[in-house]
């Protein structure tokens, strides 16, 4: 992740929860908080009830390379927190992929993908 760091302190997730909006599908909800500064900061979590510490930390590592990889396609400037559901512990890369990027997309903080032909 070279734009964006880490959320780390509770205060913060707490802030984003309390002031944030959010959105979410079957696979993961979203809260974004605008944050003034250049870069993104992201914050994972990913509760007990999901699975087990393996789950749990696989979940995490798809969460994070999903946005490692698709982070030019968001904007800049914003806390974002990423809670994955129960229902994300079945589901491969592509299907949490998919899942980031709606959920960008109706918090409208993704950016239009070049269409080349």
């Amino acid at each position: 992740m070279q734009f964006s760091e880490s959320l780390k302190k509770n205060k913060d997730f707490q802030t984003v929860y309390r002031i944030g909006k959010s959105y979410a599908n079957k696979y993961l909800v979203m809260y974004v908080l605008e944050n003034r500064t250049d870069g993104n900061r992201i914050g994972i979590s990913v509760s007990k009830k999901v699975g087990n510490s393996v789950i749990r930390h696989r979940i995490t590592r798809l969460i994070r390379e999903s946005y490692r990889l698709q982070e030019d396609m968001f904007q800049n400037g914003l806390d974002i927190v990423i809670i994955a559901r129960a229902s994300a512990k079945k589901v491969g890369y592509y299907e949490i992929e998919d899942s980031l990027m709606h959920l960008g997309s109706l918090h409208k903080i993704t950016k239009k993908k070049m269409e080349s032909f």
